[in-house]
């Protein structure tokens, strides 16, 4: 298996994907922090001392998506047309899932920008949260569906 962003010397190159098509380019990926039962709770009904949790993280991760280019080095500056960040929180056990959710009818595909923008929203909703816990965590960092471009659509297997 070859990786496509070295050229046949070894060397780091972007890949050039000028003769390619525009196409719709969907990705979603998922990031999930762990944390106390009590604090997830508050985090859901915006009740952390820092205020809506949430909804910062919301901003946040949308504002990743469009700097991808500036914080992965060999991704493409892309015109984004679509970010959607979603929360599911189970109190339960204290889980908080982010999904992310990136569009864009571009050349190449925008898994990149949907998993720089779950993980800057659980970043930060580690960054609010934890001066209450300490046993904060974030798992499971990965891409759960892309489709459009050459190589066709991927969905994960449940589980």
């Amino acid at each position: 298996m070859d990786f496509n962003h070295f050229d046949h010397q070894g060397q780091a190159i972007m890949v050039d994907v000028s003769a390619k098509q525009p196409t719709l380019r969907t990705a979603i990926a998922e990031a999930r922090v762990s944390m106390t039962a009590e604090l997830a709770a508050k985090v859901a009904a915006c009740g952390s001392a820092k205020g809506d949790v949430l909804g910062v993280a919301r901003l946040a991760g949308i504002a990743a998506v469009k700097r991808t280019p500036d914080l992965i080095p060999l991704s493409h500056p892309l015109a984004i047309h679509h970010v959607a960040i979603e929360f599911q929180t189970d109190t339960a056990i204290g889980r908080i899932a982010i999904r992310c959710t990136v569009r864009a009818f571009e050349r190449t595909g925008v898994e990149m920008e949907a998993m720089t923008g779950a993980s800057v929203a659980a970043l930060t909703i580690y960054d609010m949260v934890k001066g209450a816990d300490k046993t904060v965590e974030i798992v499971g960092i990965r891409l759960l569906f892309k489709e459009g471009g050459k190589s066709g659509t991927f969905q994960r297997e449940e589980g």
